[in-house]
């Protein structure tokens, strides 16, 4: 699986980028980049709901809610609300990454942790937010949003799926400048 992200990272940034090295991140739009995404979060859920052996430590993981509320019109507090939920999926998994054991779930959790990453900066070339941007390494992330507890890896994972074809679709989708390109 990283094999294929990391060709799908290069080959965005050849397309996007081609014909303007020194150009800011160019939006992406192409909502088959977070399908790819959606996929590899549910391989890896069903991955480790088979897992008998190295699976991690049971333990609380806290990440974002994934309902989305459709009466939200407001693109900047949308993105920063992906953008924190993304933050929080990041620590859940990089949290759970060292509780595993076994090296094919490692690698797994890491093609997801470097997936969350890439949607972080995808997100970034939307311009949705134009002030205060939310890192993914800040600490203060947790409180801008609401959360809920998850206590298993296959948890974890349903909820980064969850995560990615709700809040992070509709949002995508949504984008001003996507929505230019497409017209």
């Amino acid at each position: 699986m990283q094999t294929f992200s990391d060709l799908v990272l290069v080959l965005m940034v050849f397309v996007w980028l081609a014909g303007d090295p020194v150009s800011s991140l160019r939006p992406i739009c192409d909502l088959r980049i977070l399908d790819h995404f959606v996929r590899e979060a549910r391989d890896s859920e069903v991955i480790m709901r088979g897992c008998r052996g190295g699976c991690g430590v049971m333990k609380s993981y806290f990440v974002p809610l994934t309902s989305v509320n459709f009466a939200v019109g407001e693109q900047k507090g949308q993105a920063e609300e992906v953008q924190t939920g993304l933050s929080l999926l990041v620590r859940a998994l990089s949290a759970a990454r060292s509780t595993v054991s076994s090296s094919p779930l490692v690698s797994t959790l890491d093609d997801n942790i470097s997936n969350m990453h890439s949607l972080s900066q995808i997100l970034h070339s939307l311009h949705l937010q134009q002030g205060r941007s939310t890192a993914l390494s800040d600490d203060s992330a947790s409180t801008s949003i609401q959360t809920q507890e998850v206590s298993t890896l296959p948890e974890l994972l349903q909820v980064q799926s969850s995560f990615l074809r709700g809040k992070v679709r509709l949002l995508f989708s949504a984008a001003p400048v996507c929505q230019k390109q497409n017209h």
